[in-house]
C-alpha cells in the first residue's frame, strides 16, 4: 500500500525531481510534487512525496524530519486526507460549543 508524506519548508528552488531524487534514498517514490502558486507558478514552500512501501515512507519521514535540505530545515509528516468542499463547509464543520451544522452564527444565538 502507498503512503504520502507532506513535505514542508523546502527551498523555492526545489521542483518536482529534486525532491523525488532526495527521498529516493529511503525507497521507490510514486509522485513527488512541489505546490505552486496558481497566479506566480512560484514554490509555496511545500508538497508531497508518495512512496509505494508505507515502511519506506516512515523511514524517510523519521529520517528527514528536521533535516536540512538546501539551506532550509524541512517537516516531514504523514499527509492527511484532503477535505472535501462539502465536509470544510459550515455544515460539515463541528463548533467549540460541540454544536456541528446549523448556521456558524448559531452559538450567538444561545446570548440573546
Amino acid at each position: 500500500m502507498n503512503k504520502k508524506l507532506f513535505v514542508g519548508g523546502i527551498s523555492w528552488g526545489v521542483d518536482d525531481d529534486e525532491l523525488r531524487r532526495h527521498f529516493e534514498q529511503y525507497g521507490v517514490v510514486q509522485d513527488s510534487k512541489v505546490i505552486r502558486d496558481r497566479e506566480t507558478g512560484r514554490s509555496r514552500g511545500f508538497g508531497f512525496v508518495t512512496f509505494e512501501s508505507a515502511e519506506d515512507a516512515a523511514t524517510a519521514k523519521r529520517e528527514l524530519d528536521g533535516s536540512e535540505h538546501q539551506g532550509r530545515t524541512i517537516r516531514v509528516n504523514e499527509a492527511e486526507q484532503r477535505r472535501s468542499q462539502r465536509q470544510s463547509s459550515y455544515g460539515g464543520w463541528q463548533g467549540r460549543n460541540g454544536n456541528s451544522g446549523g448556521s456558524r452564527y448559531s452559538r450567538y444565538r444561545d446570548r440573546t
